[in-house]
């Protein structure tokens, strides 16, 4: 088939070879492996930037908490500071990522409707990142789109090459880390990136978030989940900018990747949305646990004393 790829080298060659952007390659790539038309395709991923969009509004309207009370509301706050800009040393678009990010991931803590792009838990980066910088520049909606499918095509060749967006195998690395990279490769291509600064934008992003533990309170995706996203989404903008200024990641994407995953292995299984270590046995942690009814954590995931472990 002309249009597949298993990682991203293969993708850049497609690119190279057809003279064409991530995002073409990534929606033929559609067309030939559903065996369906151009329009299809391009309406399947309007669907899907729609509900992006419907949550983040529905995410920046809602102030009530998740269930267990642990998020909720904070969507809100973060974008009232778009008008208290002169006390902020973040710019608009950041600062409006950073609600987006949050406004999605709150409405998955309260079982709203989002978009699993790439994960419940990572769902926030990419919307925040693309439709803030998309109103920044006034991008058309085709530019929006075609973001999408880049940040698609990265997702794809991760996986393809032996990647993972499961924080239970990989860590939030595999939740946040990976959707920071699609979000910054997406955004680059939005703003008239090549192919070459796509990737490169995504290398960056992911390296800098390698070895992320997945540590949430009570096991739930909320705390430290949803403002992680606004974090990552701050993180695409710098990498989207980096590789724009022609800063070059002297890994390739796909080495990155590799990274991750022999990261992954030697993960401790207590960091990996086991609610079994990190942030999640913390005084605060065993509460919420408390709270929910879990039962006690096992005491050898408990013995730290003075900075170790004994």
């Amino acid at each position: 088939m002309e249009y597949q790829f298993n990682n991203c080298a293969e993708l850049l060659a497609l690119c190279k070879k057809h003279k064409q952007p991530i995002s073409q390659i990534a929606i033929r790539r559609e067309m030939e492996f559903f065996k369906k038309k151009k329009t299809w395709v391009r309406n399947k991923m309007k669907g899907v930037r729609d509900t992006m969009w419907e949550a983040i509004k529905k995410g920046l309207e809602n102030p009530h908490k998740s269930k267990y009370g642990l998020t909720g509301g904070d969507a809100k706050k973060i974008h009232a500071g778009l008008g208290k800009m002169d006390k902020m040393f973040h710019s608009k678009v950041a600062v409006r990522a950073m609600a987006y990010a949050v406004a999605t991931n709150e409405q998955n803590a309260r079982m709203g409707r989002i978009v699993a792009f790439p994960t419940a838990g990572g769902s926030g980066t990419i919307p925040g990142v693309l439709f803030s910088c998309a109103q920044h520049m006034k991008s058309s909606k085709r530019k929006m789109l075609n973001a999408l499918f880049t940040a698609a095509a990265i997702g794809i060749a991760v996986i393809k090459h032996g990647g993972t967006f499961s924080a239970a195998r990989a860590g939030c690395q595999a939740e946040v880390g990976l959707a920071t990279a699609m979000a910054a490769a997406g955004l680059t291509e939005m703003r008239g990136g090549t192919p070459e600064q796509c990737l490169n934008a995504a290398a960056l992003a992911l390296k800098n978030l390698l070895g992320l533990a997945c540590d949430p309170l009570g096991g739930l995706v909320e705390v430290p989940c949803v403002k992680r996203n606004a974090f990552g989404a701050t993180h695409a903008i710098t990498a989207s900018d980096l590789s724009m200024l022609d800063v070059k990641s002297l890994v390739p994407m796909d080495e990155v990747v590799e990274a991750m995953m022999a990261i992954a292995e030697r993960m401790n299984e207590g960091i990996r949305e086991t609610a079994l270590g990190g942030l999640a046995i913390t005084a605060t942690g065993l509460k919420v646990r408390e709270k929910m009814g879990l039962k006690p954590v096992p005491k050898k995931y408990l013995k730290w004393k003075k900075g170790k472990l004994i």
